[in-house]
């Protein structure tokens, strides 16, 4: 008779493009997004918290390709009797999901509605470097008005964040531009096809890359990239391709210079000078809060997502310094994008409602955090309260309620006691500022010892023997003196 065959053990590991955060990352990620989320409810915003899944119906233009409404997002139909049950998927972002909540509850939200959402968001693209298929984003939307306050609100707010979290002035700056100006340059180079405008917008795009020159040459003919190879140019000519090139070039001494050049750049066009106009408003609002060229800046080279705004739009960039994989000096770049996009619940009312916001990646700005030495240093575990007679644990556990009570993060060995030593090493291991020990000699006299493990780790670093014995890193004290003399450990003071 044939031996049945071993079900196979499942691989244990993590599926490719996601990953697993262990201890001190979701406490510093949690931290962080506490931070911001007090500057977001300062501002007067609410929080959101949507569901995950939302139909594919729903999301809409807001998926990454809508012909394949199962690529690019983690889609599937849902089981029905018919075979014909919705297609549903993960949240791809936290806007299409905003659109639906507010299409379908606004006759009871005020307008404007205000709302912050911070949580994982899912793509289903090709992992790489630093780049999974889950990650989160923490926004911030105020839907229903189409004033230029709105958008300098937000700016000011993403300023404010960043601050709060430990990046300071002169690390950072926001920058404005808007896609309103855009479309004045366009009108005045005289591009009306659709097919053209997005050409030129992707020629745009790649100033920051190939220059003021390279602009030129994409615009007019086409040119030679690093690699040799020809890439086709638009086929405008010099003439025409002027205007962008101002544009692209407007960035002036201050911003009263800036707009006088966008004005320049945007000829007699109807809609660019409504975008200069906007972001003169929202220059001039901001400057009466306080938030100067210094902090929140009008430049004409923000050009990301333009094809996705409908107006101002803004981007937080770090202006530090910090080293590539191949040690050159590079700035850290942009943590941070957003702008109005107008027509964002349209899709599902028939009306148009404007609507401006910001998304900050979580993940960016904690890797500039750490850069600046503001989080990452060595997460502090609990205090271990060691257990040296299994049969009294009920001692151990009211004591550690005592720590706990007092406000001190604490726990009792759970693993097996036998190896006293085991014990100590667990507590370095969880990175634990203090062991206390109590014995049966010890529970007699009514003391504890208490093992400073910060000052020891200190002294077995740098000390000789004589030092050592001079500056012991355990201590004896009185029972009822454990938590005063925890918390002088903690304090940095337990220097015996």
């Amino acid at each position: 008779m044939a031996k049945d065959k071993k079900t196979p053990r499942p691989r244990a590991e993590t599926p490719k493009g996601f990953r697993d955060y262990f201890g001190t990352e979701v406490t510093e990620r949690a931290e962080m997004l506490a931070k911001i989320a007090a500057v977001y409810h300062r501002y007067g915003f609410e929080a959101l918290e949507s569901s995950a899944v939302e139909t594919v119906e729903a999301l809409g233009k807001f998926l990454p390709d809508v012909d394949r409404p199962n690529e690019g997002v983690f889609a599937w139909q849902e089981a029905d009797d018919d075979g014909k049950g919705d297609w549903l998927a993960l949240r791809y972002d936290l806007t299409a999901p905003l659109a639906r909540v507010y299409a379908q509850h606004r006759n009871d939200l005020p307008t404007p509605y205000r709302r912050y959402a911070m949580g994982p968001v899912w793509r289903n693209e090709k992992p790489g470097p630093g780049r999974f298929r889950q990650f989160y984003q923490c926004d911030a939307d105020t839907v229903g008005t189409a004033s230029p306050a709105a958008d300098a609100e937000i700016c000011a707010m993403l300023s404010d964040c960043l601050e709060e979290v430990g990046i300071p002035r002169g690390d950072y700056v926001v920058r404005v531009n808007n896609r309103k100006v855009l479309n004045g340059v366009l009108e005045a180079m005289g591009v009306t096809d659709a097919g053209q405008a997005a050409d030129v917008l992707r020629t745009i795009d790649k100033f920051d890359k190939v220059g003021e020159a390279g602009v030129r040459e994409l615009l007019g003919k086409g040119r030679l990239d690093a690699s040799g190879a020809y890439i086709d140019g638009v086929g405008l000519s010099a003439a025409q391709a002027e205007p962008v090139l101002a544009f692209l070039t407007s960035k002036g001494a201050d911003v009263a210079a800036t707009l006088a050049n966008l004005r320049a750049a945007i000829g007699g066009s109807p809609i660019g000078a409504e975008g200069v106009d906007e972001l003169e408003q929202i220059a001039a609002l901001l400057d009466a809060q306080g938030y100067g060229a210094d902090r929140i800046d009008v430049d004409p080279s923000v050009v990301r997502g333009l094809g996705y705004y409908t107006g101002p739009v803004f981007e937080a960039e770090l202006t530090f310094e910090i080293l590539d994989d191949k040690g050159r000096k590079r700035q850290f770049g942009s943590v941070s994008g957003g702008g109005r996009y107008d027509d964002l619940v349209k899709r599902f009312t028939g009306q148009s409602v404007p609507a401006t916001g910001v998304s900050i990646g979580v993940d960016r700005l904690l890797a500039a955090l750490r850069e600046k030495g503001r989080i990452g240093g060595a997460a502090q575990g609990p205090v271990v309260v060691t257990v040296m007679d299994r049969d009294r644990m009920a001692d151990y556990m009211q004591m550690v309620a005592d720590i706990r009570n007092a406000g001190i993060r604490a726990e009792v060995y759970l693993g097996n006691p036998k190896n006293f030593g085991n014990q100590l090493k667990y507590a370095d291991r969880r990175g634990s500022p203090a062991a206390v020990i109590e014995g049966a000699d010890e529970k007699a006299r009514g003391v504890v010892q208490v093992k400073d493990l910060i000052l020891g780790a200190k002294i077995a670093e740098n000390a000789t023997l004589e030092e050592w014995k001079e500056r012991p890193s355990q201590f004896e004290v009185p029972r009822g003196e454990l938590v005063a003399k925890l918390r002088e450990i903690l304090a940095g003071e337990g220097q015996g």
